[in-house]
């Protein structure tokens, strides 16, 4: 009792630190009122089934699950206990009966290693079976996803029975899942006798169970109560025990499943099956069959951090919600996931969205190298998909070809962005020291007619090496490369704000090509009609101050300074040397929420001190891939934009995926006053789950102050006059500081061939 005294109160200030509204009252989601909107079995709101709680970041099952699913989801969100009985027969709330893959026991118990024969197979490990309600008196629930931070572990979570939490948490409906009761009946232990006594205590709404049996002796029971049955689907070629029959032989006859449950509960892909390569195929008629037969359908396997979702969701655990619930078929009448605050915001916030909606608020959306996530960096592709996808500005990284045509390139080094090292292209490999101490193949090495007719695009792949987490791989090498001549042409046909163009290694190409990358954009910019047009703004970015000061002496277009280091403040002397030069600056997430180990470990000034100056703050990188994301935002990106958007209020977030970014800011709740969003919009600042960690991460070192040494340089080289081609092919002479072709030996050839098939 004292521990769980002590508990309570430390989270409560989990409560206030989160500054979310805790919406009180008792709901069971078939009593919601109906909305024409949803293609629900009655019309009703689709519900939200939390697994074992905030499973996707607290441990299964544990008081700080069930309790942050209270406070971060809609009033109506159901609880998950996955129930396993105990050796006196009474059950807890553990989503395993063997218990060493999510509850420390083997370190109180190391000999308690036994096996059991479970649907037929021979299984080792601690079971519950064995153990009575004392000796789990100081075994603690864990996070059995190694995926997932272990870093709450050392909590000492009480292991909790359906009772303690239904009276600690007071959830708006509690569903119980049953699963292996043929096994606990061969060992002694009754799990109908225990239910129905559960019952006389605690209101249970659902029960679910994979055992036909089961729940046939159930429904005998509690044909008079409100409690609702579910046949929950495994595997289609598993075989049920009590019947003898597939699950995939039981689909097909839901006639006989309406004779003793109120709906089914099946695996997400058994709605919206997958490819072996991970895309949707076309959806089944599940949903459409069982509500034919009047049965509800709950969908399970929702997580954000599901390395394994389908392309087409583009790593959104939101746009995968909302497949299921708006598609504009169908809609499932429940959603299982471990991440319920995603699946609430999906329901309440963003589905029904038209496509005309406009933004909320000013914040702007620029793309990062067109829609990087989708496909290959700066093609014709990623523009398109940028503009489809609602980005404000469209940006080009600008590079010269050895025949001076500006191009769109993500890189100077064609390695990175392209399949040159796998090319016929490969033997042109040179070491260039300015650029990096690995040879490359450079945009000046090659022509910009090579480039066009010999390479591929490669679509890039941050996360590459966190099991295999790729992007779009069926256009990893779709698209064409792009001049800018070409992009200033597509982007002015757009309805754009504007467009980004990102000018990096001028200084390089001044004094080691003996070309004018400042000169090549000025003269493409005004051949394209952009110097005499008002319509689209354009921004200048880069991370030299040398050159912004080079375009603001020749142009008037906006000036963004790129500050590409991590900081935490900007003293008073570089902001007044900043504010000369740019109009406005581009920092990193980390300068605005420094992390460690993804633990976010404070909240800087440094975007109030920028605006405070009169420059707006754009943010940079925003990715939908869930490593991106810092634990504090829940493996989400729309609760990531949401925290720097209404905590930080930046003014734009530059993003690979631009759709993301527009929806977030196209939904209806950001209309709402702060007072009445719902709990699942209130934002989530950063910062505040360190408090909770057991082992704390290792402490960042203080983030450094950008002084005038850091901003302050040199005015660009003068460069000797060359004719530079704009929007044609020209040849000028080979200049006579072109970089020496580097002798790559066999092995470092083919070592540079293998690295290109990774990335």
């Amino acid at each position: 009792m004292m521990g769980r005294t002590l508990f309570r109160w430390h989270f409560t200030s989990l409560i206030a630190a989160f500054l979310l509204l805790r919406c009180q009252g008792s709901f069971v989601a078939a009593a919601a009122p109906k909305s024409s909107h949803w293609k629900t079995l009655n019309g009703f709101v689709p519900a939200v089934v939390a697994k074992g709680g905030f499973s996707g970041l607290f441990p299964d099952s544990s008081s700080y699950s069930y309790e942050v699913t209270s406070i971060m989801d809609s009033f109506n969100t159901i609880s998950w206990c996955d129930v396993q009985l105990i050796k006196d027969g009474t059950g807890r709330c553990l989503p395993n009966m063997n218990l060493d893959s999510c509850t420390n026991i083997a370190q109180y118990f190391p000999d308690g290693n036994t096996s059991y024969v479970v649907n037929g197979i021979l299984t080792a490990g601690w079971f519950s079976l064995d153990y009575d309600a004392q000796n789990f008196v100081n075994v603690s629930v864990i996070q059995g996803i190694g995926s997932r931070t272990p870093n709450f572990n050392d909590h000492s979570f009480q292991i909790l029975s359906p009772d303690e939490v239904y009276d600690y948490i007071k959830p708006a409906a509690l569903w119980l899942n049953i699963e292996h009761e043929m096994f606990y009946r061969e060992h002694g232990l009754s799990m109908r006798k225990y239910v129905l006594s559960l019952l006389k205590r605690v209101p249970v709404s659902y029960i679910s169970s994979p055992e036909v049996a089961f729940l046939r002796g159930m429904a005998s029971s509690l044909w008079r109560t409100r409690t609702k049955l579910f046949f929950r689907f495994l595997g289609e070629e598993a075989v049920e025990p009590s019947t003898n029959q597939t699950y995939g032989f039981l689909l097909k006859n839901l006639t006989f499943i309406k004779t003793f449950a109120s709906g089914i509960l099946v695996p997400k892909n058994y709605i919206w099956p997958v490819t072996s390569d991970f895309y949707l195929e076309p959806h089944t008629s599940i949903v459409s069959d069982a509500h034919k037969e009047g049965l509800e359908v709950y969908a399970s396997g929702f997580a954000n951090d599901d390395p394994h979702l389908s392309y087409n969701y583009s790593y959104d655990p939101l746009s995968e919600v909302l497949q299921f619930i708006d598609n504009g078929d169908f809609s499932v009448d429940g959603i299982v996931t471990d991440f319920s605050r995603t699946a609430s915001a999906a329901i309440g916030c963003y589905s029904h969205m038209s496509t005309m909606n406009n933004k909320n608020g000013n914040t702007i959306i620029i793309s990062h190298n067109g829609a990087s996530g989708i496909y290959p960096d700066c093609t014709d592709l990623a523009y398109l998909q940028a503009v489809e996808d609602g980005a404000d500005y469209i940006d080009c990284t600008v590079h010269l070809t050895q025949d001076g045509i500006p191009i769109c390139m993500s890189s100077i080094n064609l390695v990175d962005a392209t399949n040159v090292a796998t090319s016929i292209l490969r033997s042109r490999f040179t070491m260039v020291p300015e650029l990096g101490s690995t040879p490359g193949i450079f945009t000046f090495n090659l022509t910009w007619q090579e480039i066009q007719n010999n390479l591929k695009p490669s679509i890039s792949n941050p996360y590459l090496d966190y099991n295999n987490l790729l992007r779009n791989t069926r256009n990893k090498d779709a698209g064409n490369f792009t001049r800018l001549i070409d992009f200033l042409d597509f982007a002015k046909s757009k309805n754009l704000s504007g467009i980004v163009i990102i000018v990096e290694d001028a200084a390089f190409y001044a004094e080691k090509i003996g070309y004018s990358i400042t000169d090549a954009v000025i003269g493409a910019l005004k051949d394209a009609g952009y110097s005499n047009q008002t319509t689209q703004q354009v921004m200048i970015q880069s991370t030299n101050s040398s050159v912004l000061v080079k375009f603001k002496e020749k142009t008037t277009y906006k000036l963004l300074y790129n500050i590409h280091e991590s900081v935490g403040k900007v003293d008073r002397a570089s902001l007044r040397d900043i504010k000369g030069f740019a109009n406005a600056v581009a920092i990193s997430r980390q300068s605005v929420y420094p992390a460690s180990e993804l633990f976010i470990e404070e909240q800087t000034d440094i975007v109030q001190e920028l605006q405070s100056a009169g420059l707006p703050v754009y943010v940079y990188l925003f990715r939908n891939e869930f490593l991106s994301q810092p634990w504090d935002f829940l493996s989400d990106p729309s609760v990531e934009i949401d925290s720097y958007v209404q905590v930080i209020g930046v003014d734009g977030v530059i993003t690979d995926y631009p759709a993301t970014a527009s929806r977030y800011l196209r939904n209806p709740c950001l209309k709402l006053s702060k007072e009445r969003r719902p709990s699942y919009m209130q934002p989530v600042p950063g910062g505040q789950l360190l408090q909770f960690l057991a082992p704390l991460p290792p402490a960042l070192a203080p983030m450094p102050v950008l002084d005038v040494s850091d901003v302050e340089e040199p005015p660009l080289s003068p460069v000797s006059p060359r004719p530079l081609a704009t929007g044609f092919i020209g040849v000028p002479p080979a200049p006579s500081s072109m970089p020496r072709k580097f002798e790559a030996s066999s092995f470092v050839l083919a070592t540079m061939v293998f690295f290109s098939f990774l990335f």
